[in-house]
Formats: C-alpha cells, structure tokens, sequence
C-alpha cells in the first residue's frame, strides 16, 4: 500500500479495490426511523368504535352548530339562501370533525374511511329528515346531499389520513 509504506499483495489489492467500490455505491432506497419498524397494524375490531366515536363526534358538533346558528338567525335574520349555504357548512365542518376525531393521529385508508363515515353521516340526515319533516324531496336531492357527504368525508380521509 503507498499511504503505509507496504507491499500490497496483488490479492489484498483486489479487495481493496472491491471495498472501494462498495463505498461509491448508494443503495437505491435508504432506510429511516419510521420506515425501519414495521408498521403498526390496528385489528378490524378496532375500526367500529373508532366509527361510532367520529359519527357521534360529527351528530354532536352538528347539534352545537344548529344551535348557536338558531340563535344568532333571531338577530341576523339571514335570507333562505344564506341559511342553506350555511347548512352546508355545517355539515361539511361536522363531516371533518368526525374524520379528524376517527382518525385519530393518522390511519390507513384513510380515504375510505373518511368517505365511508360521510355517507353514514348524510344517511342518518336525509332519513331523519324525511321521517321528521314530512316532506318529500326530489330522489336527486337526497343523492346529492349523499354524492357531497362522501365526498367531503373522503377529503378529508384523505387530509388526514396517511392514505
């Protein structure tokens, strides 16, 4: 070797040179902290009372906000436009709500969970509201408001989940 002052045998030089060459090599993928554990896997048991707390969670911020928009409409009085906008509102805010209690610190399939959760939530307000009301609303109407429940879920499924 040059840098100690000793005869390399052409041998120890061979693998000199091969570790050499293994020092220059990057490997395609690095492996870190997170990606070095295995990762965690929740049981399907667990996913029923994690979707009963996120539904109950939603039903109840629903409820405080129809609430406090109940009162505030005797000093605002808003136009009918103004009171569906805000309807909407409620229920998309709720819909997050829900998903964010559900999810927790991040879960998988979030997407589908989320989405799963936003169809159930507009299921029970449609079907309560056409048992409560008396009216009966346009099929396309109950569609949409489950077509903006599933959707609003699966945004935010997807916001909050890992995937």
């Amino acid at each position: 070797d040059a840098l100690s002052g000793h005869e390399a045998s052409p041998r120890s030089h061979i693998l000199y040179q091969s570790e050499q060459r293994e020092v220059f090599l990057m490997p395609a993928t690095y492996a870190t902290p997170a990606a070095a554990r295995p990762p965690r896997r929740r049981s399907r048991r667990s996913r029923a009372p994690r979707l009963l707390r996120g539904l109950l969670t939603a039903v109840g911020v629903t409820l405080a906000c129809v609430l406090l928009f109940a009162l505030l409409m005797q000093w605002l009085r808003p136009s009918d436009t103004v009171v569906r906008v805000v309807n909407q509102l409620i229920k998309l805010a709720s819909i997050f709500v829900g998903v964010w209690v559900m999810s927790g610190r991040g879960s998988d399939r979030g997407l589908m969970w989320g989405a799963l959760l936003g169809l159930i939530y507009m299921a029970l307000g449609v079907g309560l509201y056409a048992l409560l009301s008396g009216q009966q609303l346009p099929f396309t109407a109950y569609l949409s408001d489950l077509a903006m429940g599933v959707a609003g879920g699966g945004i935010a499924g997807a916001i909050l989940g890992r995937s």
